[in-house]
């Protein structure tokens, strides 16, 4: 497995990724545009993804504008291999190399992804939207917590 920066021409791989997730799935695949990867990638942020032969095993996005995990995930049948856990770090490692500015994220209770997060060190700050929980996480406690 190689984790290298996300380019736009991932972005294909990058959708049907996040269209084919299990948990914190879109409504709507409509929601997230081609235009909204693309604004992420190349002024908000960065991006990272994991491939192994070409494939893309998952992804992570951060935008550091508004301080924001917009997106990480793992394709299905990739989860629980060290997927999310090296994006998370080569993200988290960016992000902080960027700013020292609290970090915050949303995702939907009782999800794989809401433990991961606890895991990792986040902090549950509340609700965010309809009902996701809110995490955050400061630049001391991705010091003291990474992974």
């Amino acid at each position: 497995m190689h984790c290298r920066q996300a380019i736009l021409k991932d972005i294909p791989q990058l959708q049907e990724i996040r269209n084919a997730v299990k948990e914190n799935s879109l409504s709507d695949p409509g929601l997230v545009t081609t235009g909204d990867y693309e604004l992420y990638l190349t002024q908000k942020g960065k991006g990272w993804v994991l491939e192994s032969a070409g494939q893309i095993l998952g992804f992570a996005i951060v935008d550091v504008q508004d301080n924001n995990i917009w997106a990480l995930f793992v394709r299905p049948g990739f989860e629980g291999k060290g997927v999310g856990k090296e994006l998370h770090q080569q993200m988290m490692d960016w992000y902080f190399s960027e700013t020292r500015k609290k970090v915050w994220l949303s995702t939907s209770p009782g999800t794989r992804a809401a433990a991961f997060y606890k895991q990792a060190g986040w902090q549950q700050n509340g609700l965010y939207g309809k009902g996701e929980l809110k995490f955050e996480m400061s630049y001391e406690q991705w010091l003291n917590n990474r992974l």
